[in-house]
């Protein structure tokens, strides 16, 4: 079988030896067949490569999100190492379904860190309060053509980035699984979304959170 371990275990383990070994032998011994790791940074993400033995990463990508693209996406390519997208909706607000008036319920992460109270930077609405993910949002909704919805635009984003082996959005209803599915017809939407996509990360979402994460 193939294995990944626990999500986003504490930042010293992406670089302690002893647990590569352990998970090698394992392999070697045919306990498991291949294992990956979760991450939440980029340095952790790039820890892990260094060891070169893990078959996947998993990793924060989306249209808010795109540091991944600068380092980490081209060394996993390089060493043949899959990419597992999650958070490709940055907290639900690619769904296009939130509006000033959302609210979340009291123990809800997203509750908890809609003004960035809890944590500024993270995987929370990409890092930035409501407010400016809304305002993002609305700029990306402009790219979207007509027919369809936000949220497939923004997975077919995601898929259209080289390196991408699979996208895992949260899912509550069929229909949103279906809706979510569609994404991979709309051709070659997502690239088409790359210059657009650049802009907004630039205006509302570097400065918060490219150098820390």
């Amino acid at each position: 079988m193939n294995w990944t371990w626990c999500n986003c275990p504490p930042s010293s383990v992406y670089s302690d030896a002893e647990v590569y070994d352990a998970l090698d032998t394992l392999v070697s011994e045919g306990a498991i067949r291949n294992y990956g790791v979760s991450v939440e940074r980029t340095d952790e993400a790039l820890a892990a490569l260094r060891h070169g033995t893990i078959a996947t990463l998993q990793i924060i990508l989306n249209a808010f999100s795109l540091k991944s693209l600068d380092e980490v996406l081209p060394a996993a390519q390089a060493a043949g190492v899959g990419i597992i997208v999650r958070v490709p909706l940055a907290s639900g607000l690619l769904s296009g379904k939130y509006s000033k008036d959302t609210t979340f319920a009291e123990n809800d992460h997203r509750n908890l860190n809609r003004s960035r109270a809890a944590f500024d930077v993270g995987e929370t609405f990409s890092g930035v309060d409501f407010a400016t993910g809304l305002t993002a949002v609305q700029a990306f909704e402009a790219l979207v053509p007509d027919g369809v919805a936000t949220a497939q635009a923004a997975i077919a984003w995601i898929i259209a980035q080289d390196g991408v082996s699979s996208v895992i959005p949260g899912t509550r209803t069929v229909e949103q699984a279906r809706t979510n599915a569609a994404a991979a017809d709309t051709g070659d939407l997502g690239t088409s979304l790359n210059g657009g996509v650049q802009d907004i990360y630039d205006r509302h979402f570097r400065v918060a959170i490219h150098p820390r994460w």
